[in-house]
């Protein structure tokens, strides 16, 4: 694993020393307000080009596959989509990520804490769905800078998906 994708997984889980200061310092007016959710899937029309780069909606559908045969093959994320429907889960993904490259889809499932709800995941979890995903568009030759967008993207939700 190259030096820049190893720093950008520790970004992505939210280990920089700014976010482990934040998380322990006392809150203080507004900032005790619980934080809004994070938008699963925020359209962003600047990634269309990211989106052809993924191969329109056909190549996400083939990335998703990919990516959920990496997450049953990995004894650290198995057992969390084990007992799912795990088609429902693809064209959930499919859903999310093509809303997020500015596709021509539309995202209607749940947002990421009610999804994650009562799942225990540990960082580490989420840090091996995140090495599954990064597998899977290696397979698929997507250029590292495009993952990065669509990683970038996706890595404001591990406050929600990191339960434990």
């Amino acid at each position: 694993m190259t030096k820049h994708r190893l720093l950008f997984l520790a970004l992505l889980a939210g280990t920089s020393v700014g976010a482990a200061h934040a998380q322990n310092a006392p809150m203080r007016g507004a900032a005790m307000q619980a934080a809004p959710a994070v938008d699963p899937a925020p359209r962003d029309p600047a990634l269309r080009p990211v989106f052809e780069t993924f191969g329109g909606k056909a190549g996400l559908v083939a990335l998703v596959d990919d990516f959920m045969a990496n997450l049953m093959a990995d004894p650290r994320t198995r057992p969390f989509f084990a007992p799912v429907d795990r088609e429902h889960v693809k064209t959930e993904l499919v859903d999310q990520f093509c809303v997020i490259l500015d596709g021509p889809c539309t995202y209607t499932g749940r947002n990421m804490e009610q999804v994650h709800r009562g799942l225990d995941i540990h960082r580490s979890q989420f840090n091996a769905l995140v090495e599954d995903l990064q597998k899977a568009m290696d397979k698929h030759r997507i250029p590292f800078r495009a993952q990065n967008k669509l990683l970038a993207k996706l890595a404001p939700m591990h406050r929600e998906v990191v339960t434990k």
